[in-house]
């Protein structure tokens, strides 16, 4: 026998994603064209500057639009219906848009520690003021940007992406601003590569959680924040639970998480109430919104093939 767990506030969820969508895709809309309109202006007065750093900060800050851009994409397209063949619908694609921003940000990495390493070897002159100036409405720009996309942080990898590159670009342009000071007075033009190849390291270190995070989901394996011990505890200890097998918890988007299991009951079919409580018990708990379960009598009419552990 088996139960599927329903969500009671489906349609109200439902509701609540579409407003949700709406104000992440206008705070997408007005973050990539704030930032795709900075790219534009400080790859000018880089190159005018001779400024790598002012470059380097242009070409992340132009790798985070394509981020926002696919990010958005994918919230877009997570709010499909499922279908006959995706029938999901399109949620993972968060994931792969998580993981696409992961990489290219990655990639821009390696270009910029490239040419900085060039620059270290041979130092050239920069226009000190004009970093100073461009980068201070880069602070500017990537702080507001942030403040857009900070409400859905905790609940989207996505958001929390975007939000956490925005803030790490506002402390870039800080520190950009820092080396033309530091030029004017002490005329040490090596300072704009170091400062590059520090670009370079703040973006890895910023990037390798999100590049973990989302390669996991990918394999779908348990979301962070989710013990799937405590989620195996909590199920064995419902009453009338005799044995837990067949448990697989994964993300089903970069903000929903589903869960499959095998209850063994020692008195019959536990009922529907039962049912909707473990349910409710699963999201407020563990924020696993998406259970499913099969009730199995133990009846001795034979073990399920999917018991053992190593059984997949």
């Amino acid at each position: 026998m088996s139960a599927r767990l329903q969500d009671h506030n489906h349609g109200h969820g439902h509701g609540h994603d579409h407003v949700h969508g709406d104000a992440k895709g206008r705070a997408f809309a007005v973050g990539v064209t704030l930032n795709l309109a900075f790219v534009a202006v400080e790859a000018g007065f880089g190159l005018w500057a001779d400024s790598l750093s002012l470059l380097a900060d242009a070409g992340h800050n132009f790798s985070d639009v394509l981020g926002l851009l696919a990010a958005w994409w994918a919230v877009n397209l997570a709010r499909r219906l499922p279908s006959m063949r995706f029938t999901y619908g399109l949620r993972a694609s968060t994931i792969v848009a998580a993981f696409a921003n992961a990489v290219l940000l990655i990639v821009a990495v390696g270009g910029i520690s490239w040419e900085a390493l060039r620059r270290l070897a041979e130092p050239v002159p920069v226009g000190e003021l004009t970093m100073i100036s461009v980068a201070l409405v880069g602070v500017v720009i990537n702080l507001a940007t942030a403040f857009m996309l900070s409400k859905g942080r905790h609940d989207d990898m996505n958001m929390r992406g975007a939000y956490l590159h925005m803030v790490a670009d506002a402390a870039v342009s800080v520190g950009v601003a820092v080396a033309g000071v530091g030029i004017i007075l002490t005329g040490w033009l090596w300072l704009d590569p170091v400062l590059s190849l520090a670009i370079g390291a703040v973006i890895l270190v910023g990037t390798w959680s999100l590049f973990r995070e989302s390669l996991r989901l990918s394999l779908h394996a348990v979301p962070a924040g989710i013990d799937a011990a405590m989620v195996m505890a909590y199920l064995q200890q419902l009453p009338g639970v005799r044995e837990v097998h067949d448990l697989h918890v994964w993300g089903m988007s970069t903000t929903e998480t589903a869960l499959t299991a095998h209850l063994v009951m020692t008195s019959g079919h536990p009922g529907d109430e039962f049912l909707r409580r473990v349910a409710g018990e699963l999201e407020a708990k563990f924020r696993i919104g998406h259970p499913t379960l099969q009730i199995e009598l133990a009846d001795g009419s034979g073990a399920c093939r999917f018991a053992p552990g190593e059984v997949v």
